[in-house]
């Protein structure tokens, strides 16, 4: 073929057999790129780095076996629309049945015929990619509702219009540092920061449920308003999580959820809504931490005027470790002189 191996379709195939792993790799490696495990926990290692186009996956391995291994994939958000076909020696109908109730997309008995096998990783690919177009096509559709509901909250917040986008914009250079560094290989790969960033204009919705008495006052909050502002954070994740429900095949939703409830905790253990400490606090929270701050700080306020790039990053800089989570604090500073003139955005329209 004259594609490239960066170019072909990705198989992922996990079997504890050497020798099955090199008859697969035989068989496709003139088709596909094709990357071996050879149990299921490197195969969920793999995927946290890695995304495949489709997975073969033996039934039968010890510690971990097929179904077990499918289970754990499938609550990684960004996998579950993978196509699986499991593999196995098996020719009992319940079996088969197990395999096809865990949700995979086929179930192919050893020992495998090169030409089925072939036919049918295609024809699932071939799937994939038509519910891949139709998903896109939905997602930005959900983005652009969302984004305009984060508006909607942002403008009646009065003073803090284009946060959400500016926030946004941030998250995803702040999460673009972070993937490069290499230190959040298990967290942060190209889906995962694309979801990220999807969900990251979502932080503030719980706002909606604070009284106009409080989120307009031109000054500083009492400490009963101060508690009553706070509920936005948990307002904002039960939110998110019903909606999460109710559309489960928008899994940036669940990422919203995380965000909204995390994005005020501190490293310290001094924020809210729950006291997290350290890495406790989710890596999206700990990234919309640093750029929800940022934002607020560069932008004006009713009582104050904003802050200039300079002052601002030294009061993200002197929060590292404490407020802020040191690696997120050093991207940012990595990427600071991109912000002196303002977080770089893309117009909407």
């Amino acid at each position: 073929m004259s594609d490239s191996a960066e170019s072909r379709k990705r198989i992922l195939v996990v079997d504890d057999n050497p020798a099955m792993l090199r008859q697969m790799g035989t068989i496709l490696a003139g088709e596909y790129a094709v990357v071996p495990a050879k149990s299921g926990a490197t195969a969920i290692r793999i995927c946290a780095r890695t995304i495949p186009d489709l997975v073969l996956l033996d039934v039968m391995m010890p510690d971990m076996d097929g179904f077990e291994t499918m289970e754990r994939l499938s609550r990684i958000p960004y996998l579950s629309h993978i196509p699986v076909i499991f593999l196995t020696a098996s020719h009992d109908p319940e079996t088969e049945i197990a395999c096809l109730a865990m949700g995979a997309a086929d179930f192919i008995v050893k020992p495998v015929d090169r030409d089925i096998l072939l036919h049918r990783i295609a024809l699932h690919l071939k799937d994939a990619e038509g519910r891949a177009t139709l998903e896109r096509s939905v997602m930005e559709m959900a983005d652009s509702l969302a984004l305009g509901c984060a508006e909607l909250i942002e403008w009646r917040d009065g003073d803090t219009w284009g946060h959400v986008q500016r926030t946004g914009a941030l998250v995803q250079m702040l999460g673009d540092r972070l993937m490069r560094s290499g230190l959040f290989q298990d967290e942060l790969n190209p889906v995962s920061l694309e979801m990220i960033a999807r969900a990251a204009p979502l932080h503030d919705i719980g706002k909606i449920a604070i009284s106009d008495s409080v989120l307009l006052k031109p000054g500083k909050l009492t400490g009963d308003e101060y508690a009553v502002m706070k509920t936005h954070a948990r307002v904002g994740a039960e939110i998110l999580s019903d909606l999460y429900v109710s559309l489960p095949s928008q899994h940036y939703l669940e990422y919203a959820r995380i965000i909204a409830g995390t994005h005020h905790e501190r490293v310290d253990g001094k924020g809210y809504p729950d006291g997290l400490v350290g890495n406790a606090i989710p890596l999206s929270g700990r990234i919309m931490a640093v750029a929800d701050v940022y934002d607020a700080l560069t932008s004006d306020r009713v009582y104050r005027k904003g802050l200039g790039h300079e002052r601002a990053s030294s009061i993200i800089r002197k929060g590292r470790g404490t407020q802020f989570d040191a690696p997120v604090v050093d991207a940012f500073m990595a990427i600071q002189d991109r912000l002196a003139d303002g977080i770089p955005t893309t117009p909407r329209y």
